[in-house]
């Protein structure tokens, strides 16, 4: 008797192994890669759209897609954490040497298309452009521009005169990038700048704040915010973030955007990759409000 038990229970552990190790259509389970994409948060409605597209391509590739940032993501590559880092800024020289002694390798880099970082007023600004030099002014700790005034315009519904400064988080690559092309690697930003987690949380700031100013991707534009035309000096003529200005640089503060992997990638990422800088691919980053590579 309990040796006929002993082998019921045997005979139905083998059918339960056999059972979950089966497709539904009673086929071997053949697991799955999953990629690990973790990074930027100017990238991260981009990255989602790509990795639901791919799973519909290649059903046996799952891309896990994560934002809180180019250093999250640039971090987790070192780590080991990530496989695919997303980054709309390069990888810095202590973040290579970093990488290097914990792995002996180096960051591969590919551009997988461009951001026109655009900047953001509330939709009733009478605010239509402002200059390089005037942003390094609103946004530096000693500054000459503090108020709506100073740039000669009065704002409809402003409590007050005083600009509302917005920003991003430390590990956004987007304020990584403002900081350089704009601040100034040298200059401070000021102390009472609202530091933002994400890209979306910048422009809805902005939309629901008639005093406030804020930079953000192209892609994230809203009927609550407008987009202010750029010069690289005052008085000069602005111009507007498209697609057409970001490719031929005539708008000033646009950057590429990055995946990273850590040397050359395995094969299942290469062709994950591969796929993202594809006419498909790209396609799919213009209809999200991103800039595609320029065709050879």
């Amino acid at each position: 008797m309990k040796y006929t038990s002993a082998l019921a229970l045997a005979t139905l552990a083998a059918t339960a192994l056999f059972i979950a190790g089966c497709d539904k259509k009673g086929g071997s389970d053949k697991s799955g890669t999953t990629i690990k994409n973790v990074g930027s948060d100017t990238m991260s409605q981009l990255a989602m759209a790509w990795s639901e597209a791919y799973a519909k391509v290649n059903p046996a590739v799952s891309v896990e897609v994560n934002g809180g940032g180019s250093g999250v993501g640039i971090a987790g590559l070192i780590d080991g954490s990530v496989d695919l880092a997303n980054a709309s800024r390069a990888f810095e020289e202590k973040e290579i040497a970093d990488l290097k002694a914990k792995k002996n390798l180096e960051p591969k880099e590919f551009i997988v298309g461009y951001d026109a970082l655009s900047i953001y007023v509330h939709k009733d600004s009478p605010l239509n452009e402002i200059s390089v030099e005037q942003l390094a002014e609103i946004y530096k700790a000693d500054g000459k521009i503090r108020k709506w005034s100073d740039l000669g315009v009065t704002i409809p519904g402003a409590k007050g005169d005083d600009i509302v400064v917005i920003s991003r988080q430390n590990n956004s690559g987007t304020q990584h990038y403002f900081k350089e092309a704009v601040i100034g690697k040298k200059n401070s930003q000021r102390a009472d700048t609202l530091n933002l987690n994400g890209s979306s949380d910048v422009v809805q700031s902005v939309g629901s704040n008639p005093n406030a100013i804020g930079y953000s991707g192209m892609a994230f534009k809203t009927p609550a915010v407008k987009v202010l035309r750029v010069s690289k000096k005052a008085g000069e003529p602005g111009v507007a973030p498209s697609i057409e200005t970001t490719l031929d640089k005539s708008y000033p503060i646009s950057r590429p955007m990055f995946v990273y992997t850590v040397g050359e990638p395995k094969a299942e990422v290469k062709a994950y990759i591969d796929w993202l800088l594809s006419a498909t691919g790209q396609a799919i980053l213009k209809e999200q409000g991103y800039v595609p590579l320029p065709k050879k």
